[in-house]
């Protein structure tokens, strides 16, 4: 079925819709993912892969870097292209990707595996191998339309591979394993090593002549096809994750904590390059002896034209962590952080810019009631005002080392903050001021727990939430504080309320909690997951988003009754969000993540329009079945129709809309991305004119 579908995109019809534009990097830019994998044609022409299906492109030796849609959730840990169009991207659960067309687009191929896919090269546009997990080696001489499996002789890890020619590769793997072919992997012989640390890359530069890098430092060096290899001193003992040479004497390796080392003897001497960062690198790419490109965790991106010289950083924007944000408008926010960071946008995000916060304290919350006017807070006591948009920050004294993580003001004056004290029962507070915060003053809650969260609606009105389900309600401006009910013992770290009767709170493990009569009673809503959620936004009652970790986000419009997973693209933590309307948002967090969307932040879903005739309605089973962690589900219609498609739980929950608009006649193929489901029976339902069919797919984790 797919080699029949690959057919019809290239020859018949090839549109793909990206049905919605979902979530994307604001901060780090171009991307905040870890990086993998890097290669490059040319000075000019590269392209890097990562975590989450990142695929990255540059046409300007990365003075600027485009993301391409690579239809994957799945990290992507090698990429080999031999030209500016036809490239190759392999990853986890036996992910291949293949383009023609220099990334614009990237059709999925069947690998035959769903083991871990580690490292590939190609040697023309019809040949290639890709190595994994348990000794997986793959072959393609058609392009990638067929993938036969070789034998290896090895159950170990295989982490790169590299090949010279059609015939003749290198592959290397965990404790010390080097394998080698001559008859393009009709066998493969092994090599010995004479060690045990495990081999992460491996460079050759011809048949005879070539470098594998591996754990502490290890540097080994053929010059007879790898009869023998000789261990080489690296000069140091940080692991060395990726190498390259561009001629039998010039090469560079790099690894753990931003080592970089270069030779131009063969690496009879390794020299120490002063990278300019103690991030991991994973990858490097030369073209020639000066121009070179290496990529690391976070997105992190650095360039030499000078044989490495000196490195400059492609990547921009900070990686301390982001706690908390707030948006007064579309285009008007503020994010804090770690060491005092604050960030500033006045463009939806375009553009961040640092501000002096003038402390290296941490900051956990933020609140604006306009443009200019707000309020950070953070640890040991800290709060910060500003009304100049944050042009200066001003410290506001409050004599106390408490820890305050949440903040709500609700016009210039009235505001309150919320945290703990830092005596033995790490009691909660709750800090009241009516006047700006010239005077900040302690209220009586009753209750030791501490509180991560608050939210009010008007200057009397508000909520606070906290460790083991604590729940406090206002109506007096703090005056006094009353102890709710939230059924759970679940910490809560976020809570959002429209108006004084409607409001919720997420916590850990997926805690949901829903009121409509002033937290009177609080009911518990489904999740759909056992992530930790740490912030929420409501823009009216029914339309809100709750984000939280590994870069879950969930979404309703139904006032909770039903949350949506959404693909936020990373796996970074989430601990804040602000929405300004149903459809414009920005979540922040860990190492400088911002995140934005448009458009509500719809799951990202790929359709594919394959062939215009069509004589009946018809609902295809999904494939692969089981399937882990997407699929595609293919249909047909016979005559233009309103076409639903519905994903919903064993329970009949519904899970997801994958389609819901007009479509013409024709056969079409949407994929569904439930990487951050559980195991389990799922059901999908077209719904087309009255037409109506519904099937059953197993999600296999």
């Amino acid at each position: 079925m797919r080699s029949i579908k690959i057919s019809f995109l290239v020859f018949i019809l090839s549109i793909t819709a990206l049905a919605q534009e979902g979530w994307y990097f604001q901060n780090p830019s171009p991307t905040g993912n870890n990086l993998n994998s890097i290669k490059f044609v040319n000075s000019a022409v590269g392209w890097t892969v990562g975590e989450f299906g990142t695929i990255l492109r540059t046409t300007n030796g990365g003075t600027t870097w485009t993301t391409q849609s690579s239809g994957t959730t799945n990290s992507l840990n090698g990429v080999s292209f031999t030209d500016e169009y036809t490239g190759t991207a392999v990853g986890d659960y036996g992910t291949i990707l293949r383009t023609t067309d220099g990334g614009t687009m990237w059709i999925s191929q069947t690998s035959g595996t769903t083991n871990t896919l580690r490292g590939v090269s190609f040697t023309d546009a019809n040949t290639g191998t890709a190595v994994g997990s348990e000794g997986t080696i793959i072959r393609t001489t058609d392009e990638g339309t067929t993938w036969i499996p070789q034998s290896s002789e090895t159950t170990n890890m295989l982490y790169g591979v590299s090949f010279i020619d059609a015939n003749i590769g290198t592959a290397v793997g965990s404790e010390g394993t080097i394998i080698r072919t001559t008859d393009g992997g009709t066998t493969w012989t092994s090599q010995s090593s004479g060690m045990t640390n495990s081999l992460l890359g491996v460079s050759f530069t011809d048949e005879n002549t070539g470098t594998a890098v591996g754990w502490a430092g290890t540097i080994l060096r053929t010059t007879n096809g790898g009869t023998t290899w000789t261990s080489q001193a690296s000069g140091t003992a940080n692991t060395l994750r990726s190498v390259s040479f561009t001629d039998e004497n010039t090469g560079t390796a790099v690894g753990w904590f931003g080592t970089i080392l270069r030779t131009t003897n063969g690496g009879t001497t390794w020299t120490s390059q002063a990278s300019g960062t103690t991030i991991e690198l994973w990858g490097v790419s030369f073209t020639d002896a000066n121009i070179g490109t290496a990529v690391g965790d976070l997105g992190n991106i650095l360039r030499t034209t000078d044989g490495g010289t000196t490195w400059i950083p492609q990547s921009s924007g900070t990686t301390n962590n982001l706690f908390g944000v707030s948006f007064t408008d579309a285009n008007t926010g503020t994010a804090v952080g770690s060491d005092g960071t604050i960030l500033r946008t006045t463009n939806g995000g375009t553009t961040w810019t640092s501000q002096s916060s003038g402390t290296t304290n941490s900051l956990y919350g933020v609140s604006f009631i306009d443009a200019n006017t707000g309020t950070a807070v953070g640890i040991y006591g800290t709060i910060l005002r500003t009304t100049n948009g944050g042009s200066t920050w001003t410290s506001q004294s409050i004599g106390t080392t408490y820890y305050l993580y949440g903040v709500l003001f609700t016009d210039a004056n009235n505001g309150t903050a919320v945290g703990y004290g830092l005596n033995v029962f790490y009691d909660g507070k709750i800090l009241r001021t009516t006047d700006g915060g010239a005077m900040w003053t302690s209220q009586s809650i009753g209750t030791t727990n501490w509180l991560n969260g608050v939210s009010f609606t008007d200057a009397n009105t508000g909520t606070a939430v906290g460790s083991f389900g604590t729940i406090l309600r206002t109506t007096n401006g703090g005056t006094t504080w009353t102890l709710q009910t939230s059924g759970t013992i679940s910490s809560l770290y976020g809570v959002s309320f429209t108006d004084a009767n409607t409001g919720t709170a997420v916590g850990d493990q997926g805690t949901i909690l829903r009121t409509t009569n002033r937290g009177t009673t609080w009911t518990s809503q489904s999740s759909g997951t056992l992530k930790d959620l740490r912030g929420v936004s409501f823009t009216d009652e029914n339309t809100g988003t709750a984000v939280g970790s590994q870069g879950t986000i969930l979404r309703t419009t139904n006032g909770g009754t039903t949350w949506t997973l959404q693909t936020s693209g990373t796996i970074s933590s989430l601990y804040g969000v602000s929405f300004t309307d149903a459809n414009t948002g920005t979540a922040i967090g860990s190492h400088g993540t911002i995140l934005r969307t448009t458009n509500g932040g719809g799951t990202f879903v790929e359709e594919d329009k394959i062939k215009e005739t069509a004589k009946d309605y018809l609902l295809s089973q999904n494939y692969p079945n089981p399937f882990n962690p997407n699929t595609k589900i293919q249909y047909t219609i016979p005559q233009s129709s309103n076409v639903e498609i519905r994903v919903y739980g064993i329970l009949g929950n519904e899970i997801e809309i994958l389609v819901n608009e007009e479509k013409p006649t024709g056969t079409y193929e949407v994929t569904w991305y439930a990487e951050k489901l559980p195991s389990g029976i799922y059901f999908y339902q077209l719904k087309a004119g009255y037409f109506v069919e519904t099937k059953k797919m197993v999600l296999l984790k």
